[in-house]
Parts: C-alpha cells; sequence; structure tokens
C-alpha cells in the first residue's frame, strides 16, 4: 500500500529549510503531493510586495526537486481542505510554528507530524537582505 504524505506552504523563495522540510516529509512515505498558496492568497497573508515569485515560478521549482511527486495550488482554506479530504494522506507534516495553532484539515489525515523549523532560513529573511543590498 503506498504511503501518502502532505505538506502546504508558500514556498516562495526556496532554501535549505524547505529542503529539509520537504527531504523529511518524502522519507514518511511513497509519495509526496505539496499544495502552495495562490499568488493572490500570498499577498493577502504576507503583504502586497510578495510573492517574489510567481506561482508557476513555485510549482515547477517544487516539482524539480527530488522529494516532491506533485504540486499543486490552492486559494482558500476550503480549497485546502478539499485538497486535503481528497487525498487522504497518511502522513500530514506542518512547521512547528503550527504546534498551537489551528490546522487546517488536520482531521483528513491519519497522522500529524510537527517538523522542527530551522529558524536561520526563511524567505523574508532572504528578501530582506536583498534588499539591504
Amino acid at each position: 500500500m503506498i504511503k501518502k504524505v502532505f505538506v502546504n506552504g508558500t514556498f516562495d523563495i526556496l532554501h535549505p529549510g524547505h529542503v529539509a522540510l520537504l527531504t523529511y516529509a518524502r522519507s514518511l512515505g511513497d509519495f509526496l503531493l505539496v499544495a502552495v498558496d495562490s499568488d493572490d492568497r500570498v499577498r493577502s497573508l504576507k503583504n502586497v510586495d510578495r510573492p517574489v515569485n510567481d506561482i508557476d515560478f513555485r510549482i515547477k521549482m517544487l516539482e524539480g526537486l527530488k522529494p516532491v511527486n506533485r504540486a499543486v495550488v490552492f486559494n482558500s482554506e476550503q480549497e485546502l481542505e478539499d485538497i486535503v479530504r481528497e487525498y487522504a494522506p497518511d502522513f500530514m507534516v506542518i512547521g512547528s510554528d503550527y504546534k498551537h495553532k489551528r490546522v487546517v484539515a488536520r482531521e483528513h489525515a491519519k497522522h500529524l507530524i510537527f517538523f522542527d523549523r530551522d529558524y536561520r532560513y526563511s524567505s523574508t529573511q532572504i528578501i530582506d537582505t536583498i534588499k539591504r543590498v
């Protein structure tokens, strides 16, 4: 039986933290589905200057990574919930910064795993560094 793994996020500027998350997630199963926030959703969650990379770019980058089998786009919490419900993953992997927050669609995954986020890396930090140069 194929073990299905699910991750979601913005993945605006890929960095070692993203690679570690995706590599770990894929190690849990046979197929990794990554749901990616749409450009409009990123603008509403982050700010009007984001995302730096549009959704087509982010999907291509993710699908080019060895651990990722498929990447899909979502534009709302409802769409995210629908994706997870339909996929019915064995494992949903989410950043440890969500331990005390609501995790959308967690009830549709057999297991929820919190991945320890590496705070040395973030798209926001990379963007801030570029702005200072």
